[in-house]
This record gives structure tokens, C-alpha cells and sequence, in this order.
């Protein structure tokens, strides 16, 4: 999630950045002020985002909030990264947040970073919090509205009356309409597509607006055409011939879609979605890769997409 994904968190929290901070920090009393640049000097990677934040007890602080699809091994790390750059930058403390999205393990997810290297120590702790463990009437009495769009993946938010109504408050704010196909993405993890299409009353292909589906296949994409370029204009150049280039440009392709649908396959079912992957990379036909992408993001079962293929 680079970005543009970090746009759309940014545009979830700027909706209600004052009740967004109190749920992420419990503090009841605190004021929010500008979200801020979260381009580091030093690194290229962008933390989702970073709210200036006051308080009478602990008076100005940032709050770096880290919302992330998955959770990965590489986390605690990355969140002890961002903390000290943050700090650097704008010479305030910080209460960094990491937002897990999917669940995609039973195992405890680490709260803090620490390490000790030849007697010298390192430590970073940070607040998770899981999305799956959130009850979803958070989202609907805070108010918070920032949360709708999570609404079928929240605590007790699967069942279709209330995906509607969280619906019905989306196409109710003109802040928030554009917001329903991130709200239908997460509706097909817990209902099937037919009732998520009669829900929204739009073709399920408008899912590809999703800002969470388009990252996962930019993603991809980006990179293997990145390695396509770098690989075919050296070949091209080797052999004076513009073909090498086209050649790996096209290669790289095939691997940024085989990327995305393994992202893809793993955000959605898990492990059981990787299963399918040793078929699949064999699949050299970009027309044939893209097709399975967009069924993934429809798909209610591992068997259904076993028919694709």
C-alpha cells in the first residue's frame, strides 16, 4: 500500500480527524491541527499519515497512523522507522497507530519493536489495532465515519442489514459517496457477489474502481514492468534490436499481473488462495492472468476460481 493508497487513507481520516484521534489515542480531550507532509529525507517510502495533535495533558504530539492491508513480519520495524523520522522532522513526540485491515493469522501480533545489539538497545512501542476486533457500532454511534468503508469486516458488521445501512449513510454525504466500492471490495468477503451486486445495484465490475483492488494490480504491475524494462532494453541494446526491449516490457507485465494475483489471493483467502499459484504462474497469456484477477475480487469460494482456471 504506497501512494495511492496512502491518498485514500488520508482522505478516510480528514473526514472526522478530531474523532478519528480519540479513538486511536483514547484521549477524550484531544484537538487535532493539520494532517502533515509524510515525505522523509531519507527514505522514499511514505507513512500513510501523520496528524499534528494537542491535548492539556500531553500538549502538542503527532500522531503517525499506519494502516496497512495485512500485517507482515517486516511491521515492527518499519513502525519503529517512521516514529523516529517523524520525530526528527518536526521535533515532536509521537504515538504511532498501525490499522490492521485483513486477518490473516490467529497468532498474536507484536506490539512494540525491540532489539539489542552488542549491548546497545533499541525499543519502539506502537498501538495496533485490528479492524476484525473493532465492534462495529464504533463506526456508527462515534460517529466515525472514516470506519464505514471497513463496515463488513468490522466486529458483528457482516450481516446485510448492516452493510446496507452503512451504505445508506455513504450515498448519503457527498464526502462519502465515492467511498461505497471500498465498502463493496470488503462486502464480498462476507456475503456472496450476487447479494453484494443487489445490495449496491451496480454491476460488480465497477468493483475495479476500488481503490484497494487498482493498488493491488498497480502494484504489481509497476514492478514487473519495471523488471521488463530494465531486462529488454538491455537485451535490446545487446542485440541492437528494439524487440528485446518490447519483448521484456511484455514479460514484465505477465509478472506484475502473477504478482497481483498472488497479493490478491493471499488478501482474500489466505493461504488456501496461494495453493492456486503453482498453476498460475504457468499462465503466460496477459489477457488469460487478467481475467483471473478480476474474478478473485468476485469470487466467494477457492473452488470457484479452481472453475476459472
Amino acid at each position: 500500500m504506497n501512494k495511492a493508497v496512502d491518498i485514500s487513507t488520508k482522505k478516510l481520516i480528514s473526514l472526522a480527524p478530531n474523532n478519528w484521534a480519540k479513538w486511536v489515542t483514547g484521549i477524550p480531550d484531544i484537538v487535532t491541527g493539520e494532517i502533515l507532509n509524510t515525505e522523509f529525507q531519507w527514505i522514499s517510502r511514505q507513512s500513510d499519515v501523520v496528524i499534528q495533535a494537542e491535548s492539556p495533558q500531553y500538549g502538542k504530539f503527532l500522531i503517525l497512523n499506519e494502516l496497512q492491508l495485512r500485517h507482515t513480519l517486516e511491521m515492527p520495524r518499519r513502525m519503529r522507522a517512521y516514529a523516529a523520522l517523524a520525530e526528527e522532522k518536526y521535533k515532536l513526540q509521537t504515538y504511532p497507530v498501525l490499522i490492521n485491515i485483513l486477518k490473516i493469522t490467529n497468532s498474536e501480533i507484536p506490539t512494540s519493536f525491540a532489539s539489542n545489539f552488542i549491548g546497545l538497545r533499541a525499543i519502539q512501542d506502537y498501538r495496533v489495532i485490528n479492524l476484525w476486533e473493532v465492534d462495529v457500532n464504533i463506526a456508527f454511534e462515534t460517529p466515525l465515519p472514516s470506519l464505514l468503508p471497513f463496515v463488513p469486516i468490522l466486529k458483528g458488521g457482516e450481516n446485510e442489514s448492516t452493510i446496507r445501512e452503512a451504505l445508506r449513510m455513504l450515498r448519503a454525504d457527498e464526502q462519502l459517496n465515492q467511498l461505497e466500492t471500498v465498502l463493496a471490495f470488503f462486502a464480498t468477503f462476507v456475503l456472496e457477489s450476487t447479494l453484494v451486486q443487489e445490495i449496491m445495484r451496480w454491476d460488480m465490475t465497477v468493483l475495479r474502481e476500488s481503490p484497494w483492488y487498482q493498488e493491488i494490480l498497480r502494484e504489481g504491475l509497476a514492478r514487473g514492468q519495471a523488471e521488463g524494462e530494465a531486462r529488454g532494453e538491455a537485451r535490446g541494446e545487446a542485440r541492437g534490436e528494439a524487440r528485446g526491449e518490447a519483448r521484456g516490457e511484455a514479460r514484465g507485465e505477465v509478472r506484475g499481473i502473477i504478482s497481483s494475483i498472488e497479493t490478491s489471493l493471499e488478501a482474500k483467502f489466505g493461504s488456501d488462495g496461494l495453493e492456486l499459484m503453482s498453476e498460475i504462474s504457468q499462465i503466460s497469456d496477459l489477457g488469460q492472468l487478467k481475467e483471473i484477477l478480476r474474478k478473485i475480487v468476485v469470487a466467494n469460494t477457492i473452488q470457484e476460481l479452481r472453475n476459472v482456471l
